[in-house]
């Protein structure tokens, strides 16, 4: 299938920052459950990734970005700074598409590239949790995520409300760690 968008690392810039709060507000307006309650504010947003991508000018996570051009049409964060006893393991956060490109392949090319990270930095796991209210179970499993358990009342939903949180994991290179 060809694409007609890229994925790429993203680096903190003015313009980077501000299409990444905008999708964060967006996200979380239309009920997605990353952490943030709606109404958003812009402040609250921007500060969220100046402090992300921080981490990543350190090498602590790598946030992707599926571009189309100049805008942000998704984007996926790696978390790679895991405590000692877990350097085998990664973990997805934040995987957010713009909701007019939902089901274009996007979420999918970036978890499949954050994968690839992943093992190219000597993953040999990645783990990830999603809401069990309209969160992205089926596109996990599609992914060949498996469900270790779930949460109840892990966290209110954007709007208001109590859900429960799926854990998953994906093998990505043999057991047994560093």
């Amino acid at each position: 299938m060809a694409y007609t968008f890229s994925i790429q690392p993203l680096y903190s810039h003015p313009q980077t920052i501000a299409a990444l709060a905008d999708l964060l507000i967006e996200t979380v307006a239309n009920g997605g459950s990353v952490s943030f309650m709606h109404p958003l504010a812009p402040e609250q947003a921007i500060a969220f990734w100046e402090q992300s991508l921080a981490a990543a000018g350190r090498g602590e996570r790598v946030v992707l970005g599926a571009m189309e051009g100049d805008s942000l049409l998704g984007t996926v964060t790696l978390l790679l700074d895991c405590p000692p006893n877990q350097p085998h393991r990664a973990e997805i956060a934040k995987m957010m598409t713009r909701v007019g490109r939902r089901n274009q392949g996007i979420a999918r090319a970036l978890a499949l590239e954050a994968e690839r990270i992943a093992m190219e930095r000597g993953k040999t796991l990645i783990n990830l949790d999603t809401a069990a209210d309209e969160g992205a179970a089926g596109f996990y499993e599609k992914l060949g995520y498996l469900k270790a358990g779930e949460i109840p009342d892990y966290a209110l939903k954007p709007h208001g409300g109590l859900t429960a949180t799926i854990l998953y994991y994906k093998r990505i290179g043999p057991a047994g760690g560093a």
